[in-house]
């Protein structure tokens, strides 16, 4: 698969490695580091100049540096001329927060979606929001909502 690259977010390297592995592809080198301050400092390793770039993020663990790292990580591919960048976000953060339950309480599920679009995603891709009222589409970034679904086995069988 030529002009495809996929990046790997510090917080779930193993499932960006399994994702790789099964489309026959190495995963790009990115170095994320931490400074004194604890900002979240990020160099791209190599040329992302007119490919489509996949970073995979989960919004789990320390949901606030993965954030942050996922933007990072797609303004560093925009500035450096990347044709397209998308994020694949399994756990998207916040998405219990996808709705004004209060006066004055802010809809944070959209405030991520739009982060995302401003630091030059064009396209995310997530799984199993919270509700299906986060509207991830309502932001000028494409949005793909995968579903899971459990295999349903039958709980009592014929003749036990």
């Amino acid at each position: 698969m030529p002009n495809i690259k996929i990046f790997s977010g510090s917080s779930h390297p193993d499932l960006s490695q399994k994702i790789a592995d099964r489309l026959g592809l190495e995963l790009g080198k990115v170095v994320t580091k931490k400074f004194s301050n604890q900002e979240t400092c990020v160099e791209i390793g190599e040329s992302v100049r007119g490919e489509d770039v996949y970073i995979v993020q989960s919004g789990c663990g320390e949901i606030n540096d993965n954030l942050m790292e996922l933007l990072i990580m797609i303004n560093a591919c925009k500035i450096a001329s990347a044709s397209r960048v998308t994020a694949v976000i399994p756990c998207f953060p916040y998405a219990r927060q996808d709705k004004k339950d209060k006066s004055r309480a802010p809809i944070s599920a959209k405030l991520v979606a739009n982060m995302l679009s401003v630091s030059g995603a064009d396209h995310i891709i997530t799984m199993d929001l919270h509700a299906s009222q986060i509207q991830v589409s309502n932001t000028t970034v494409h949005a793909n909502r995968l579903v899971s679904h459990t295999p349903i086995v039958p709980k009592y069988r014929s003749g036990n």
